[in-house]
């Protein structure tokens, strides 16, 4: 899941794309804090480009003043969240390719073809592929097709049959809107994956990108829009809903907000089904955990007549003490290892005890992933002195691994892979420490997202969900060796990143046992992509020999030496790239 934006003004004489590009990266942050990049184009098609790894405030600085370093009067802007790939900054997008005609390219999602791609790409288009991107294998397949025209200049046709190769699902948000010129002469437009950075902007007249649609505009024109594929189901991610847009968003003319105020109504008369009337009449107080249940747990409480406080104040400012540029108090599952997840849940919240203590509490939260965030907020509750703790989901248990782009855990540490039903709430509640966990309904999560189309929205046909990480059930066919090859690239993704957090624990003297033995003994990817410490035998895991809080790097042969942590951009110049 990444957040993608293009603006082109009508006057070519403006030069501000960047300023309103940036300005939107903020406002689309929260769907990648791993690198983000804007690259613009000027007249004589001068491409500009700044990005690299980190939230917006880093790769152009608190006072945005790399923005001036990207003149141009149309351009791209991208949000990375870290999928399959790396996290280096070579894989900050925009990506570039000067040929044929010099492309930039920004892509949100993931793709279940990526082998087969890259082996054409390699055998038969003969193109270089520089990183672990999804994004690179879809620019170069492009450029690639528009390559075999053989023209200086292509048209709209051209184009169209180059992307022929598209999906047809509709599985990623993007939505466009206009606005009058600064000097009314002709309309600006741009596109965004969700309509709250079009509206800040002042965009108005919004329309979905429909599922295998393109839509092209030319400088000085209106968008035209081409139906690539024929369009077999509109699936967005229902996760989008649950958990990762913005409430004050609306995708595929569905309200964010409004889904979620259903969510909460559905899952109040689940809860109801689960707990005694008793059981109920005994919950001294509900409170939401913050931010996506702040919406919810409201209409929960108003369905089950039970007072509601906001129990956790989050700390919005604060930073980790592991890697400060890279993991603010955002989104815990995003962080690389699990003793990291646990101490960012630790400062990302805290309890206020008079909320607490001698009481029955209900806590609702979007989602359960790992368990890792539920056990230590249930932890939290009790410790402020709770009796009772009750914990409900607003979405059903996930059973399987996110392939669209969102990389939410491996099977094996998703609480609830492999569990019957019935004993998947025994085993989440005892692993939660919770009395008793209650999980939405899948039918009902799909009937809230149903039921908050906005009114001037256009109906849509043969509307469903991708909902495959509720019930394995994906909207495209997935061969089977696609899981073993995801899980081996998200292991080794994480490699060095659990393995960087362990030297870091052991030389500042905080490490506990698996990081003393990672640090010590290197580590491997294991089964289903689980990282376990190496036996010291392995090669390439990058051990160390230390003591907690003194640590030494072993010497390595040339043949055990680790990858690089890092690598640059090599298409175009990035500011991003260096510390000015």
């Amino acid at each position: 899941m990444c957040g993608i934006l293009a603006l082109i003004q009508a006057n070519a004489l403006d030069t501000s794309v960047a300023t309103e590009l940036h300005e939107a990266l903020y406002f689309l942050q929260h769907r990648g804090q791993d690198a983000c990049g804007i690259a613009t184009c000027a007249s004589g098609g001068k491409i500009y480009q700044c990005k690299g790894n980190g939230l917006a405030s880093k790769v152009f600085r608190e006072d945005g003043s790399r923005v001036a370093d990207l003149p141009g009067y149309m351009g791209i802007g991208h949000l990375r969240y870290p999928t399959a790939g790396t996290s280096a900054n070579a894989e900050a997008q925009p990506f570039y390719v000067n040929s044929p005609y010099g492309i930039c390219f920004a892509h949100n999602g993931n793709l279940i073809n990526a082998t087969a791609l890259k082996r054409f790409l390699d055998f038969e288009a003969h193109r270089h592929i520089n990183t672990e991107s999804d994004s690179e294998l879809m620019l170069n397949i492009f450029a690639n097709e528009l390559n075999e025209t053989g023209k200086a200049r292509v048209n709209d046709k051209d184009i169209v049959e180059a992307l022929q190769r598209m999906d047809s699902y509709g599985i990623r948000p993007l939505i466009m809107g206009s606005r009058p010129s600064d000097n009314g002469e002709g309309m600006d437009y741009m596109m965004a994956s969700e309509s709250v950075a079009l509206k800040q902007l002042g965009f108005t007249h919004f329309v979905d990108i429909l599922p295998g649609q393109a839509v092209i505009i030319r400088k000085g024109a209106g968008p035209v829009a081409y139906q690539i594929q024929e369009r077999k189901r509109y699936s967005p991610d229902i996760f989008e809903f649950c958990y990762f847009a913005r409430p004050d968003s609306v995708i595929d003319g569905i309200s964010v907000n409004a889904s979620r105020e259903n969510m909460g109504y559905r899952l109040a008369l689940k809860i109801k089904r689960i707990l005694t009337p008793a059981e109920i009449n005994a919950i001294d107080v509900i409170i939401p955990i913050p931010e996506t249940s702040n919406t919810s747990a409201p209409c929960v409480a108003a369905k089950l007549k039970r007072p509601i406080y906001q129990g956790f104040v989050k700390n919005r400012y604060g930073k980790t003490i592991f890697e400060p540029r890279k993991y603010p108090f955002f989104r815990t599952f995003i962080m690389p290892g699990q003793q990291q997840r646990i101490r960012g849940v630790q400062r990302k919240l805290n309890a206020m005890d008079e909320k607490f203590v001698g009481k029955t509490v209900l806590l609702i939260d979007d989602s359960i992933v790992r368990g890792t965030t539920s056990r230590e907020i249930v932890t939290m509750t009790r410790a402020a002195g709770a009796k009772k703790v009750y914990f409900a989901s607003c979405a059903p248990p996930i059973t399987h691994p996110h392939i669209y782009g969102i990389d939410l855990a491996s099977p094996s540490e998703l609480i609830a892979h492999d569990k019957g039903a019935n004993r998947a709430l025994e085993d989440i509640a005892k692993h939660i420490g919770a009395d008793k966990v209650i999980f939405q309904d899948l039918e009902d999560l799909k009937a809230s997202c149903s039921e908050a189309v906005v009114s001037n929205s256009t109906p849509r046909e043969e509307r469903d969900f991708e909902v495959g990480v509720f019930c394995g059930n994906y909207v495209t066919p997935v061969d089977e060796g696609y899981f073993q090859h995801i899980e081996e690239v998200r292991g080794e993704t994480r490699k060095m990143k659990v393995l960087e957090k362990a030297r870091e624990a052991v030389a500042n003297g905080w490490a506990d046992q698996e990081e003393l033995e990672i640090a010590t003994k290197g580590i491997k990817v294991a089964e289903k992509g689980k990282l376990v410490p190496a036996s010291g035998e392995d090669k390439n895991c990058g051990a160390y020999t230390a003591v907690n809080g003194g640590a030494k790097r072993r010497k390595q042969s040339r043949e055990e030496k680790s990858p690089p942590k890092d690598q640059m951009d090599i298409s175009l110049h990035n500011y991003g790239d260096f510390e000015r």
